[in-house]
């Protein structure tokens, strides 16, 4: 796969969750956009960190065996600063707690981490989880 796919593919899925996310919220359902709102401050700096909240929302997300969580929690690792060891390190948890079914998932975060650090010029997707 070329880089231009590569970085087509972490694209689309940050563009879709954007369109995607606002065509929600645009909604009028208040149990929904408080939803929204909660887990946007739930993964505010706080007694735990930025960057800790990812990384457990991160494991979870893999042990949940949820891709679209996967995808936007290397990505918002990588924004908040997580360095490649420290999230082999969140994998690795993620597979002791979850076992080898989340090996598919830790497959495609790693495909996905990979296509973040290719140098797309993607930044993180604007943060509303999943």
């Amino acid at each position: 796969m070329s880089g231009a796919e590569e970085g087509d593919r972490v694209a689309e899925f940050t563009a879709f969750r954007k369109r995607m996310n606002e065509r929600i919220l645009a909604h009028d359902n208040q149990v929904v956009r408080r939803f929204f709102a909660l887990d946007t401050q739930t993964y505010r700096d706080g007694a735990l960190d930025v960057k800790t909240k990812e990384l457990l929302g991160l494991v979870a997300s893999l042990v949940l065996r949820c891709d679209d969580c996967v995808s936007y929690h290397v990505a918002e690792c990588r924004a908040a600063g997580v360095t490649r060891d420290e999230m082999f390190e969140a994998f690795s948890v993620g597979l002791v707690v979850g076992g080898s079914i989340v090996i598919p998932h830790l497959r495609r975060a790693v495909d996905f981490l990979d296509r973040l650090e290719g140098g797309t010029g993607v930044d993180a997707p604007p943060h509303t989880h999943g």
